[in-house]
């Protein structure tokens, strides 16, 4: 996403890439025959609870579901490749090497359908800070008496969210997988490392020698959702279990994000998560090598939205922002957020109109996007150093939504993935004029809670 990546404050000044001169290729391949793998044993490949998530929704597992036949694996692995990825979704797996000569009787195979280089490591980089302190109490200040919310009250209330934890539903038995760059501290903050986790993955080559090291981007997202601390700060989903999983380099932007994204979306949906926020997006790459362009933008062409539109139809929300390019020479939403059947979020001022930076539909095939609106400009998050403090970013604004999608789900589960991404839209104040700007609206919650039918599954 542009200007994801923050510059160190020590310095400015890039250093040497410290690995060897390598790239990555993407494969695609022609099929799955001989693949030892079966839909008749699914649990071979997906968990229990991804298995009753799509059987609670009426969704089958098929072809896509199998995963890479491991002998086309196989054949990719030689002396002067190493895997390290696949997705089962695309057919593809994804090999690195530092010499490129050693792809070329690999693209001749007869598994393979398509070779594209993806990423090829940089001479040098912008070192992120590496200042990793943060603070192990709130400051006096932060406190808000008058208030169980804190300083998030009132990005909450825009979305009548609190009817919903009133209610009490507060995200409890539902999994959130937030696929981001980095979670800084989040596991040594008191208010963030008591936000319950199932785990952490990494799906980023080289993968990080600890994603709690890396940006506090991820922290903050996690924040929006994850954090209860009354008085001081309270998230949307504070009851809801969170995956961390790492997909953004933030040394390089280059095609392979795409793919590593992909591999956390699958991932998330193979442990069983309900609900994924995505508060990453891309359009444009280094040296411009990949660039997407306006005629892409139809859920269908770019790898990524291809996979962000299989999410509902294997019981997933996603809840994706809608990139910050609205003022740049970009201006519409980034990709994924154009994908089919899933909740894209612009962000809101305070004066409850579109942020500038916010991106802009339609897509390319006539799509109202963004879905809805939220809080963007400003947004209170926790950061990586444990201090509540105002941020921009339609990053932001995204889990807002996210956790008020997992509160009303818990209300309904009865509901599909569909169901509950168009009752988001619906009960939006400009569902019935949605437009290019601002979408279906700004959400309420409430009304969404209110019109569902009282009979619901327990």
């Amino acid at each position: 996403m542009p200007g994801y990546a923050v510059p160190s404050k020590e310095t400015s000044q890039k250093t040497k890439y410290p690995d060897r001169k390598s790239y990555i290729y993407r494969f695609v391949l022609r099929d799955k025959q001989g693949t030892p793998f079966s839909l008749e044993r699914p649990r071979e490949f997906l968990s229990r609870k991804s298995i009753e998530r799509r059987r609670r929704q009426n969704l089958p597992v098929d072809s896509t579901d199998l995963p890479v036949n491991p002998d086309y694996i196989h054949m990719l692995a030689t002396a002067g490749t190493k895997i390290i990825g696949t997705s089962r979704w695309n057919n593809s797996v994804l090999a690195v090497t530092t010499d490129t000569a050693a792809i070329a009787p690999l693209r001749r195979l007869g598994c393979v359908k398509e070779c594209t280089m993806v990423w090829q490591s940089p001479d040098s980089i912008i070192p992120l800070s590496r200042h990793y302190n943060y603070h192990d109490t709130f400051n006096s200040w932060d406190s808000v008496k008058t208030s169980p919310y804190g300083a998030s009250e009132k990005q909450i209330a825009t979305l009548n969210g609190m009817a919903l934890h009133k209610k009490g539903y507060t995200g409890q038995g539902m999994t959130i997988a937030v696929l981001d760059g980095g979670f800084r501290n989040a596991d040594k903050i008191p208010a963030i490392s008591r936000i319950r986790k199932a785990g952490t993955r990494d799906f980023v080559y080289p993968p990080s020698k600890n994603i709690y090291r890396e940006t506090d981007h991820g922290t903050k997202v996690l924040s929006v959702m994850g954090t209860h601390v009354p008085h001081i700060y309270i998230g949307t989903a504070p009851a809801a279990t969170y995956w961390l999983l790492r997909c953004e380099d933030t040394r390089t932007e280059q095609p392979v994000e795409e793919d590593y994204w992909t591999m956390a979306a699958e991932f998330a949906d193979s442990v069983g998560v309900d609900v994924i926020n995505s508060s990453i997006g891309y359009n444009q790459y280094d040296h411009h090598y990949g660039d997407h362009r306006y005629h892409d933008m139809n859920g269908r062409t770019t790898l990524i939205s291809r996979s962000a539109s299989m999410l509902a139809g294997k019981g997933i929300v996603l809840v994706c922002s809608a990139g910050n390019s609205g003022m740049g020479s970009w201006k519409k939403i980034v990709f994924p957020a154009d994908a089919d059947d899933i909740i894209t979020v612009g962000a809101l001022t305070p004066q409850l109109v579109n942020a500038p930076f916010s991106g802009i539909g339609p897509t390319q095939d006539g799509r109202v996007k963004p879905d809805v609106m939220a809080p963007g400009s400003p947004v209170s998050v926790i950061s990586g150093r444990g201090t509540v403090a105002p941020d921009i970013g339609t990053s932001f604004a995204s889990p807002i939504v996210c956790g008020l999608v997992a509160c009303l789900w818990q209300a309904h589960p009865e509901m599909t993935a569909r169901d509950i991404i168009e009752t988001v839209r619906r009960y939006a104040d400009n569902y019935a004029t949605p437009d290019n700007i601002f979408g279906y609206g700004i959400p309420d919650f409430k009304s969404a809670l209110d019109s569902l039918p009282k009979n619901r599954v327990e």
